[in-house]
């Protein structure tokens, strides 16, 4: 709170989100803690993210505007280059802003309000059990996406977003 001037509602009501979000876990008169990584519910992350990815993949490839389009392609090239450079931070900076153009474009609010705690989580797991090859083979699955939105190919979005998913999980 001091450090960010910040008071302590917004501060109590964002560790409460955080919380209810599986992010931190909160002990009472002890303090707060950030949650353990379980590798057994990693596979449950992805399985309930599939469906609703897929959904904003369709909705996005019906519903993107021209400039959902080029925010998609600043996306593209920024996580192509931060593959290529091997730097995981700017990776993960691009994955954020495209999933958060992805809610945008798929005109489906809830589906994206769905969608923003699971992603926080593939992402952690992600990071943790990232290999060398991680950053091109995601980068090249998200591109892949991409197109096929900008494309206005709706059932070629779903497919590539499954696709995505599937990686996640290898």
């Amino acid at each position: 709170i001091e450090r960010i001037g910040l008071g302590r509602t917004p501060v109590r009501e964002a560790i409460q989100r955080l919380a209810w979000e599986g992010l931190l876990e909160v002990r009472p008169r002890s303090g707060v803690q950030i949650a353990p990584l379980e590798p057994a519910d990693f596979p449950k992350v992805l399985a309930a993210r599939r469906g609703v990815e897929m959904l904003l993949a369709w909705g996005a490839a019906s519903y993107a505007s021209p400039e959902h389009d080029v925010l998609f392609r600043e996306v593209e090239k920024d996580m192509l280059s931060a593959a290529a450079k091997k730097n995981v931070d700017a990776f993960l900076d691009a994955d954020k802003a495209f999933d958060v153009v992805l809610g945008e474009a798929a005109a489906n609010p809830y589906a994206a309000r769905l969608a923003a705690p699971l992603q926080t989580h593939s992402r952690r797991f992600w990071f943790r059990r990232q290999r060398p090859d991680s950053l091109q083979s995601a980068a090249e699955r998200h591109a892949a996406l991409i197109g096929a939105i900008i494309a206005r190919n709706e059932e070629g979005a779903e497919q590539a977003a499954a696709d995505l998913i599937e990686h996640l999980g290898r």
